[in-house]
């Protein structure tokens, strides 16, 4: 009986990460109905009950009205909410011993990581598109149009953090409660970084703690072409260290998952 030297594997360009792998991926997700409609409806459901008050419609904010801000701060906890259940799907793979068969093929870890957080930013985009169209087919948020272009597009570039951070937590927590954890973990980090409390004090103990949360940098950069603020380093480095944080992360859990085989 033969054996495979897996020492001679050719390693595929990009580590393995192609448009085949993306599409599969891609509907693995898609086909999951409850975590779809969970990340899609939610921040819906709560635009329409918060932002739609008719005090919000009429109240100026930076360039446009409340309304508006609530809007963008819905989008991107919905992007926020859609990244990170669409990273922690992995956790499921996991269970189903899908990750150690992966050992088995050239996909390199960085590659598998790449797919992942690009599945998980497809899910992010369209919840952002939701909640803005339904904002549109409303009337009440108020700003130029380049505001809705740029703040749709920072939240849905900054979701990426968060796409990382689901997939670290899928490695990190069993399968069958992954996102009985990550919800509530989601609400939490998104109101420690200001997401439903509006504007911060500068200064306040409130700012200080929500700047070192991995939600602060994203909640200040997207709401920023909205109020006018000047946008500070501070912010993106907030982003870029948390990223690098979750997909370190991510790369290091996976690696000793495969390497169980």
């Amino acid at each position: 009986m033969s054996t495979i030297d897996l020492s001679t594997r050719r390693i595929p360009p990009l580590g393995g990460f192609n448009g085949t792998i993306l599409g599969l991926e891609t509907r693995r997700l898609l086909r999951n109905r409850r975590t779809v409609i969970f990340t899609l409806i939610m921040p819906v459901a709560l635009f329409l009950i918060i932002g739609l008050q008719s005090q919000f419609v009429h109240q100026q904010a930076g360039r446009g009205n409340v309304s508006a801000y609530v809007m963008i701060s819905m989008a991107i906890y919905g992007a926020v909410l859609a990244t990170t259940s669409g990273g922690a799907m992995v956790s499921l793979e996991r269970s189903l011993g899908w990750s150690r068969q992966l050992r088995l093929t050239p996909l390199a870890p960085s590659a598998y990581i790449a797919v992942k957080m690009v599945v998980a930013l497809t899910l992010g985009l369209l919840s952002i598109l939701i909640v803005y169209a339904i904002g549109v087919a409303s009337g009440k948020p108020s700003m130029p149009l380049w505001i809705w272009l740029s703040t749709a597009a920072i939240g849905w570039v900054g979701s990426l953090v968060f796409a990382a951070f689901g997939l670290f937590m899928g490695y990190l927590l069993p399968g069958e409660n992954v996102m009985q954890i990550l919800g509530p973990v989601t609400a939490a980090l998104a109101a420690l970084g200001g997401v439903w409390m509006g504007p911060m004090t500068p200064g306040s103990t409130f700012q200080r703690i929500a700047e070192l949360t991995p939600m602060y940098g994203l909640n200040q950069l997207v709401h920023a072409p909205l109020t006018g603020d000047a946008v500070h380093v501070a912010w993106v480095i907030n982003l870029l260290v948390w990223l690098a944080i979750f997909v370190i992360g991510a790369a290091w859990r996976f690696r000793k998952d495969t390497a169980r085989v």
